[in-house]
């Protein structure tokens, strides 16, 4: 009781293996703001279609990032100088919009856009039946940390959501992109770019590629996560695909712990 938590050895007596999950029957689907969003009603329509399908048969929470808007805006927040922690909450605000705009979409099949920091409702949407839609960037708003480089947030969308899965106890996050995966490079600028189907999460920090679909920031916070097991990336504008890798296909690119 008077020891100081910030203490090495204090801190040391405190580790254990077992911790309370909150959600682990849940799965946290990302869907990506630039790569979904951005492309309009031809990529979004058929993808909100199969998400109303999926929620009959699965517990799913939904993440959206913000895409371009989330571009434009940190470009005029770094042309005005405010903080990190400043253009990280108009980050949060741009992808609240398209949280509602997916919203609309699903809201005849019981879809709700969860407040930014009510972590306590999701329960109580999924035992209801309700699908709740959540923004990506974490809440630190302006106790955003000081980046390494440069005055972006290091903390992006794909580890916001990593984070939501983590702190709940949710063992599976499947991202939804406009690509079929994990390549060892871009293949939108590198031709013959090749496809990482599976891989462990030990063998990709040890050869990291330094083109990545996803936030690196996520791979360095999940070497000591507990709860999330698998990260699987998935082509979006392929219909189908996202419920193959809710059903347990090995699609897209898997990344296990």
């Amino acid at each position: 009781m008077r020891e100081s938590l910030v203490d090495r050895r204090t801190v040391a007596t405190t580790a254990s293996e077992h911790e309370f999950q909150i959600l682990p029957d849940v799965t946290l689907i990302g869907l990506g703001g630039h790569s979904i969003f951005d492309r309009g009603k031809e990529a979004l329509l058929p993808l909100a279609q199969e998400l109303a399908e999926i929620h009959k048969h699965h517990k799913i929470v939904l993440g959206v990032g913000g895409g371009t808007r989330v571009r434009h805006t940190v470009a005029i927040a770094l042309d005005l100088g405010l903080p990190t922690g400043g253009i990280a909450q108009l980050v949060g605000a741009m992808e609240e919009a398209n949280a509602v705009f997916l919203n609309a979409l699903l809201a005849k099949h019981g879809s709700i856009v969860m407040q930014r920091e009510h972590f306590w409702e999701l329960p109580l949407y999924l035992e209801n039946g309700i699908l709740p839609i959540v923004i990506s960037i974490p809440p630190y708003h302006f106790w955003e940390p000081p980046p390494q480089d440069g005055p972006l947030p290091a903390h992006g969308s794909d580890f916001g959501l990593f984070i939501h899965a983590e702190v709940l106890g949710m063992p599976r996050i499947v991202f939804v992109k406009d690509e079929d995966g994990l390549y060892d490079r871009d293949p939108k600028r590198h031709e013959g770019a090749r496809l990482i189907s599976r891989i462990t999460l030990d063998e990709l920090l040890r050869n990291m590629p330094d083109e990545l679909i996803l936030d690196r920031q996520l791979f360095e916070a999940w070497r000591t996560a507990r709860h999330v097991k698998k990260v699987q990336i998935v082509n979006g504008l392929r219909r189908g695909e996202l419920a193959r890798a809710l059903a347990g296909e090995d699609c897209g690119t898997v990344i296990e712990r």
